[in-house]
C-alpha cells in the first residue's frame, strides 16, 4: 500500500460525489440508547441492536442512505474485542437497509474538566427533562472554562489514535463505510487551539492509510471567517466540506454560499432545531436543490431525550434572551417513541424529495 498523503484533488472529490446518489440521513441513535457508552458497550447491546434494526428499516422506509455514527472511546478501551464485532454488526445491518456509514472519531463537544466524569460501563443513568439524558452536558452554557477531552491526556490520547489506526485500517476499502468524520466540532467547548495538533495527527493517520473513502472534520461556528483556527486546520486538511448548522432558513442560505467558495461536495452533518426555526419543511428541499448532503440530528425520540432544549437555551430564557425560541417544538427527532412522525408534513417532504433524488426527474449536477 502506497501512502496518500494529501488532500485529495477537486476533480477527485467531485467524481467521488457526483458518483453516488444524494447523501441524506441522520445522526443515529436507537431510541433505548441514553449515550454513546450505552450504543457501544456489551452491557444490553443484544436489545440495543434488536431496536437499531427496526428503527434502520424504518430510515430506510422514508428514503434515508446513510447514518452518521459517532464512537466511543472508553468502549474501544475497556472492551475491545466485543467492540470490534458490535461495531461489525452495527454496519452489516445498516447494510442491511441499504444504508451506509459515516463514522466519526474524535470529540471536542465538551464540559470543563472539574465537570468531566469518566465513562464506566454498564446501567448508564438519566436525567428526565433534560437535552441528552443529563444535567450536565457541553450544551449546558459554559462559556469560559475550558472543555476537557480524554485527548487531553498524552498515554489516552495515544491510545485513541490507536483505535483510529486500528478501525480505518479494517474499513478502509470497505463500501459499507462512506466517510470518515475524524473530529466532531473541532474548537468547540472553548477549546481554541487546544486540540489542533490532536487534529493534525488524526489526519496524518488517516492519510497514510490511504482509505478509499474521503476525510473530513466540520465547520460548526464563525462560518464568514473560516471558523477558529482549530476549524480551519480541520477544513485545509479535508476532502468534502462538513458543517453544523442550526439555523433559519435565510441564514443557512448564506452559509451555504459562503462554503460554496472552497469549491468541494459540501454535507451539512448536523441539522434541524424547530426551536430554533430550522425545520424540515424548508431545509431539506434546500440541501436537495444545492446537492448538498445532510444528517439531522436524531431519528426516533427516546432515553437520549434530543427533542428536549440544549440546557443552554433554557439558561437564556430565564435572563429574558429567550424571545426568538419556540418553545412549542421538539428541538431534534423526526419520530415519536410508537414509531409515528412527530410531524408527518415532514415525512412527506422526506419522501417526496428523495424520490426525486433517485429519480430520472433530478437533473441536479454539480462541479
Amino acid at each position: 500500500m502506497t501512502a496518500n498523503t494529501s488532500v485529495w484533488s477537486k476533480e477527485k472529490v467531485w467524481e467521488w460525489y457526483n458518483s453516488r446518489p444524494w447523501i441524506r440521513g441522520c445522526n443515529f441513535m436507537s431510541s433505548d440508547c441514553c449515550n454513546r457508552v450505552d450504543q457501544w458497550q456489551e452491557y444490553g447491546f443484544n436489545e440495543r441492536i434488536k431496536t437499531a434494526d427496526r428503527e434502520l428499516a424504518l430510515a430506510a422506509s422514508i428514503g434515508y442512505n446513510s447514518i452518521r455514527l459517532i464512537l466511543q472511546f472508553e468502549v474501544w478501551k475497556e472492551q475491545h474485542d466485543g467492540f470490534m464485532d458490535r461495531l461489525e454488526t452495527y454496519l452489516q445491518t445498516a447494510s442491511k437497509h441499504g444504508i451506509s456509514a459515516m463514522i466519526c472519531f474524535g470529540n471536542d463537544c465538551s464540559v470543563p474538566k472539574e465537570l468531566y466524569k469518566e465513562p464506566v460501563m454498564g446501567r448508564q443513568s438519566v436525567d428526565v427533562g433534560y437535552h441528552g439524558g443529563v444535567k450536565i452536558s457541553p450544551h449546558s452554557g459554559y462559556r469560559d472554562a475550558v472543555g476537557y477531552t480524554i485527548l487531553d491526556d498524552p498515554v489516552k490520547s495515544e491510545q485513541f489514535f490507536e483505535m483510529i489506526r486500528e478501525i480505518i485500517s479494517k474499513y478502509r476499502n470497505d463500501p459499507r463505510v462512506i466517510i470518515w468524520d475524524l473530529f466532531n466540532e473541532a474548537g468547540n467547548g472553548n477549546r481554541g487551539e487546544v486540540s489542533v495538533p490532536h487534529i493534525q495527527k488524526m489526519f496524518d493517520i488517516a492519510r497514510k492509510l490511504n482509505p478509499v473513502q474521503p476525510l473530513t472534520s466540520g465547520i460548526w461556528s464563525n462560518y464568514f471567517n473560516g471558523g477558529c483556527h482549530a476549524e480551519k486546520v480541520a477544513v485545509a486538511n479535508s476532502d468534502i466540506i462538513t458543517f453544523h448548522c442550526y439555523c433559519d432558513y435565510c441564514t443557512m442560505i448564506k452559509v451555504i454560499a459562503e462554503l460554496k467558495k472552497h469549491g468541494r461536495p459540501m454535507l451539512n452533518t448536523e441539522w434541524l432545531h424547530r426551536i430554533q426555526h430550522s425545520s424540515v419543511q424548508e431545509m431539506f428541499p434546500l440541501f436537495f436543490l444545492e446537492k448538498i448532503g445532510c444528517y439531522n440530528w436524531g431519528f426516533v425520540a427516546g432515553a437520549y431525550q434530543t427533542y428536549e432544549p440544549w440546557e443552554g437555551i433554557w439558561k437564556q430564557e430565564a435572563i429574558g434572551e429567550g424571545e426568538g425560541y419556540d418553545f412549542t417544538k421538539w428541538q431534534h427527532d423526526l419520530f415519536r417513541p410508537n414509531l409515528r412522525p412527530y410531524d408527518p408534513k415532514e415525512i412527506r417532504v422526506i419522501k417526496e424529495f428523495c424520490c426525486m433524488a433517485d429519480s430520472k426527474r433530478n437533473p441536479l449536477s454539480q462541479n
